[in-house]
């Protein structure tokens, strides 16, 4: 990593801004083609220890209960206790990753802004400096940014508010009467444990949940990453993943309905001082509205350089972003997932590794990026 004269940029061939699964696998692979952290290749993180958007998972998430957790690349998770928190176990693997391949992650470091940079490359504005790097490999997930849906009233409402973000376990709501909104994964995962505690719990959704019978198998899993892919590939913003494959029918889920927890009402058209109404006339009196409301992509550092198409979204071909082939999303769209983002990571280090040698278009103009760029 090079760097001249007082404030200048250091500069370096890649950097990568995240340090989840996607960030790992991202950083995993730069080494295993030859180049190495802290000369030729940077990670930034933003959370203040390892173990990605894990680490803040709320502790009744047990890695027990983790659906489909795959391994990094070339490190398994082994021994682990189903009965301890994810954040715990999966804190630990990834700390323990970072140590066994040396990848040297800075944090907390808080990436502000990527602009166009001098000389061809992109310029990286972080809390530790700027860096001056000819490929990014953007990892940033979507933990940061947990999406707040208005209604009419929010701001009157006298209880508390909060998102899954926040979500503390379910002890926090014993003897409480709690609306649960959204029909995802954490949504019902949240509304199951509440409702072990709560006084009252009512399930809130736009639309009606759709349960899923039998195993995710192989073909549905290349269904649904097909239909994210699509939507990336036109620029619009990604979809969730429960949107895409709906919600597994476990026997916990099977219990649930059965004893009335996910007997869903559709979405409230206002929030009251003590609860949500409805405008048909019925009303809900409520101490806790938990918006379990999902999150959107972590990419407004990203802004300068005009990336979003008319859709909303990043049109992305593979990882690369088709109106920047510097810029790598992994994790992103039909990424977003354990086993994605580690073939992401693969697949974002080989078309760098041909940007760097000179071989790979920067963007839509067909102009080539030579090897001295």
């Amino acid at each position: 990593m090079n760097k001249s004269g007082a404030g200048a940029a250091h500069t370096v061939d890649v950097v990568v801004v995240g340090a989840g699964q996607a960030g790992l696998s991202g950083a995993h692979h730069l080494r295993r083609v030859g180049l190495e952290p802290d000369r030729d290749f940077v990670v930034l993180d933003r959370a203040p220890r390892p173990g990605g958007a894990w680490q803040f998972r709320w502790p009744s998430l047990t890695y027990g209960t983790v659906h489909g957790m795959h391994a990094l690349p070339g490190m398994e998770l082994t021994g682990a206790d189903d009965d301890r928190p994810s954040s715990e176990v999966i804190g630990a693997y990834f700390d323990a990753y970072e140590r066994a391949f040396d990848l040297r992650v800075h944090r907390p470091v808080e990436v502000s802004a990527v602009r166009e940079g001098d000389g061809g490359r992109l310029l990286v504005e972080t809390s530790e400096g700027a860096y001056a790097t000819r490929a990014l490999i953007n990892a940033t997930g979507t933990w940061d940014k947990p999406f707040w849906p208005y209604y009419p009233g929010r701001e009157t409402f006298r209880g508390r508010q909060l998102h899954t973000a926040d979500y503390p376990g379910p002890a926090g709501f014993a003897g409480l009467r709690v609306v649960v909104v959204g029909g995802g994964a954490s949504g019902t995962q949240h509304l199951m444990e509440i409702a072990e505690v709560a006084a009252e719990t009512y399930w809130v959704t736009r639309r009606p949940p759709v349960f899923r019978e039998g195993p995710f198998d192989a073909d549905r899993g290349r269904t649904a990453v097909a239909m994210v892919e699509e939507r990336v590939r036109q620029g619009l913003p990604p979809r969730s993943v429960v949107s895409v494959t709906g919600l597994p029918l476990t026997d916990a889920v099977r219990h649930a309905r059965e004893q009335g927890v996910l007997d869903r009402l559709p979405m409230f058209d206002r929030i009251t001082p003590s609860g949500v109404a409805w405008d048909d006339g019925r009303e809900i009196e409520a101490d806790v509205i938990l918006w379990a409301t999902g999150f959107r992509a972590a990419l407004d550092h990203l802004a300068p350089l005009g990336l979003r198409e008319p859709g909303g979204g990043i049109r992305v071909e593979g990882t690369r972003a088709v109106r920047d082939a510097r810029v790598h999303l992994v994790g992103y769209g039909p990424s977003a997932s354990t086993i994605g983002a580690n073939r992401a990571g693969r697949a974002a280090v080989h078309a760098i590794t041909r940007l760097l040698n000179g071989t790979e278009a920067r963007a839509e103009t067909g102009e080539t990026v030579g090897a001295g760029a």
